[in-house]
């Protein structure tokens, strides 16, 4: 593999490698620094790629980014943990401040190690994704990414067994009622998150959100869905986004956002400040 020279997204190295996946007539020049910034927040376990090309490897630099700082943050949780464990004092304000600020301990107690599957059977003559394996080596993220060489009705079988509940999925192919149909329920119901690439502004598109309105209407309280749209953009020129909420998302913090420190909290974060002692220990 050869030496990673820019896997910060941030980086010109990086700038400079994906600018050979660029196809003006794609239209992600913007989607793809936006899809990082989702997996940046996000932190998904399980993330999909239906369509490779100029958004892989800024999908698989914020996979690598967000798995460091993830450890890092581990690291910091569990030392400004101890002094309160020793002390045998409540956990406080300025525990909750102190960096990494705000992190919940439940979010640490096992290692984000993030997998990333993409998939493309490179049927596009004008798609970049014949190109990407080579940017990925050049960046060092080769290992980031297992490639299925499929097309999309032919994922199901080929994707790996225990890939499931999918966390993220960029969708940027044409089969997007295909996905609909055979993929929205492998998403993860506790928040999952897909987005379609450029369904607005063009008649099969418009269909497309129609049927997906459908869905809305038929599983109540089961689907968000947001349209962004590049209005600069004659096409290529949106995205949708769905997030899978058929498992409400836990309530951290009470009325004004205070945080309870109460037990529960309390004992996951021993729980975590333990475990990460516990491997230094082995480590050793």
């Amino acid at each position: 593999m050869a030496e990673r020279t820019g896997t910060t997204l941030d980086s010109p190295a990086f700038a400079r490698a994906v600018a050979r996946l660029r196809v003006p007539g794609m239209g992600t020049e913007a989607v793809a620094p936006f899809l990082a910034g989702l997996i940046r927040m996000t932190r998904p376990r399980r993330v999909l790629e239906v369509g490779s090309g100029y958004t892989t490897p800024f999908l698989a630099a914020a996979l690598a980014g967000a798995q460091e700082q993830a450890a890092e943050e581990s690291r910091q949780l569990a030392a400004k943990t101890r002094p309160y464990l020793r002390a045998g004092t409540p956990l406080d304000d300025d525990w909750l401040r102190a960096e990494p600020a705000l992190a919940a301990p439940a979010a640490y107690l096992e290692p984000y190690r993030p997998r990333f599957v993409a998939v493309d059977d490179r049927s596009i003559p004008e798609s970049s994704a014949g190109q990407v394996e080579d940017v990925l080596d050049e960046l060092g993220l080769t290992g980031r990414v297992t490639f299925v060489d499929a097309s999309l009705r032919e994922a199901d079988a080929a994707l790996p067994e225990d890939f499931a509940p999918i966390d993220f999925a960029w969708v940027d192919a044409w089969d997007c009622l295909y996905f609909l149909d055979h993929f929205l329920d492998r998403i993860n119901p506790a928040g999952g998150v897909v987005v379609l690439h450029y369904l607005m502004t063009y008649p099969e598109g418009e269909a497309i959100l129609r049927y997906l309105a459908g869905l809305q209407r038929a599983r109540p309280g089961e689907l968000e869905v947001l349209n962004l749209l590049e209005a600069h953009k004659l096409r290529q020129n949106s995205v949708t986004m769905i997030r899978r909420i058929a498992v409400a998302s836990p309530r951290l913090a009470g009325p004004g956002g205070r945080i309870r420190y109460d037990d529960e909290l309390r004992e996951r974060a021993t729980t975590h400040a333990e475990s990460l002692d516990s491997e230094l220990e082995k480590s050793k």
